[in-house]
């Protein structure tokens, strides 16, 4: 096991560099695997997660090569190019790569199981397979979570209204839509990312989408390869929040990350820091691959209580631990509700997250479907525990950069599934930040 040592006390101030977009990233990969010819894919995320799902397309029979070290090239195989003879595949800890690939796979003429490590095989799994079941999907589940098995083919479009806002299962559905007889619609109860949707339009799918609803054609005789060839992934601004949130925990702080991924579905994190009291700016400045690109400052200042819920909570379901963070940073009761999916993921982050602050001097209550922050606490350096959660880590270790003394974070090695860079950036920008190896 390796451990992450912060120490607090000192701001942190310039500019930091995020890798591609965790999200984009998977979709970036699944549908150039089923576009009609090569498609360039730059600044792909190399993180844990996105690796799962690349070595489970390959695995597909999917031709995929590093074309250098800021890209990948994918040889796509077009929207049935998938078939083939049973496949089992490893998708490790990752929830998007399972989610998405059972969609992908309803729609091929192939038997498939889906495995996962221990931390996915507590994850729910039917909430993207039973809708896959209405279309026609003969897909199923072990109780509930995976494995997820079954053999693709022969899908008719549906509409399906889904209790959760939740753009795994919406992106799911879409990818089986691709080749369903007829139309798929899908109505979100609150508005999520819509990466899929802007990259089907750009690869020339007949897609329509709001805030609440998306409707596909099926099936798709092909998928165009992005205009040059070329897919470029903008920086994960889920990865940049854990930098900004710090900048605005810590006095005297000031952060910038360009490049980011600004989707509205996205920015929910950022309206949180605004509304809490940070200095934060906004610069858009390009569009890339449908998707709005630009530079975000964050500065520190009095930070004051904000309670989170209903539509916004979709918009940073990631970073809500951070939430708990700045929590403990503001004047007043900070609270999150409406966020019981906060329990389902790679851990439970709601008891993560209490176990964790509380350890460190916080005032924090959980709640069946969020938590209340009393603030502002001073918080002391002490051990916790990572839960074995790439976002718990990291949300901790800000917590540490807030802290008076030495904090050690538990699980370093997590972070790997989402951000590599995480502990450089931070030095980068003068955090006092190690990782330390345990026996």
């Amino acid at each position: 096991m390796s451990v992450l040592v912060v120490r607090g006390g000192r701001a942190l101030r310039g500019s930091a560099v995020v890798p591609g977009d965790k999200s984009i990233s998977h979709r970036a990969l699944m549908l150039a695997a089923l576009a009609d010819g090569p498609t360039r894919i730059e600044r792909l995320s190399g993180c844990r997660d996105v690796s799962r799902t690349r070595a489970c397309l390959e695995r597909l029979g999917v031709p995929i090569r590093r074309a250098d070290t800021e890209a990948v090239e994918v040889r796509g195989l077009g929207p049935r190019g998938l078939s083939g003879p049973p496949v089992a595949l490893d998708c490790g800890d990752s929830g998007t790569t399972m989610r998405l690939l059972a969609g992908l796979l309803a729609g091929q003429e192939r038997t498939f199981t889906l495995r996962g490590g221990p931390g996915l095989c507590r994850r729910p799994m039917e909430r993207v397979v039973g809708p896959l079941r209405t279309m026609g999907a003969d897909v199923r589940t072990a109780a509930g979570r995976p494995p997820v098995s079954g053999r693709g083919g022969q899908l008719a479009g549906v509409t399906v209204d889904l209790e959760l806002a939740s753009a795994q299962v919406g992106s799911a559905l879409l990818l089986a839509g691709l080749n369903a007889r007829g139309v798929t619609v899908v109505r979100y109860p609150a508005p999520v990312r819509d990466h899929t949707e802007r990259m089907l339009a750009h690869m020339g799918v007949d897609v329509q989408w709001s805030a609440l609803e998306t409707r596909l054609a099926g099936p798709v005789q092909r998928l165009a390869a992005p205009h040059g060839g070329v897919m470029a992934v903008p920086g994960d601004v889920s990865a940049a929040a854990f930098l900004l949130a710090a900048a605005a925990a810590v006095p005297g702080s000031e952060v910038e990350v360009a490049g980011l991924g600004l989707n509205p579905g996205r920015t929910g994190a950022l309206e949180v820091l605004a509304r809490m009291g940070a200095r934060v700016e906004v610069r858009l400045s390009a569009t890339v691959a449908g998707e709005p690109v630009g530079r975000v400052t964050v500065g520190a200042d009095q930070l004051r209580s904000v309670d989170v819920a209903g539509s916004l909570v979709p918009r940073l379901v990631d970073e809500l631990p951070l939430v708990a963070v700045l929590g403990s940073r503001a004047v007043g009761r900070t609270s999150v509700r409406g966020a019981s999916e906060l329990r389902v993921k790679e851990s439970d982050r709601v008891a993560a997250m209490v176990e964790g602050l509380r350890r460190m001097g916080a005032t924090i209550t959980s709640r069946p479907d969020g938590f209340d922050v009393d603030g502002p606490c001073e918080l002391r350096g002490a051990r916790v525990s990572g839960w074995q959660d790439h976002r718990v880590v990291m949300a901790l270790a800000v917590a540490g950069l807030a802290a008076e003394g030495e904090t050690v974070v538990e699980d370093a090695e997590r972070v790997a599934d989402s951000f590599p860079g995480f502990v450089e950036a931070l030095v980068s920008l003068g955090g006092q930040v190690t990782v330390r190896d345990e026996v």
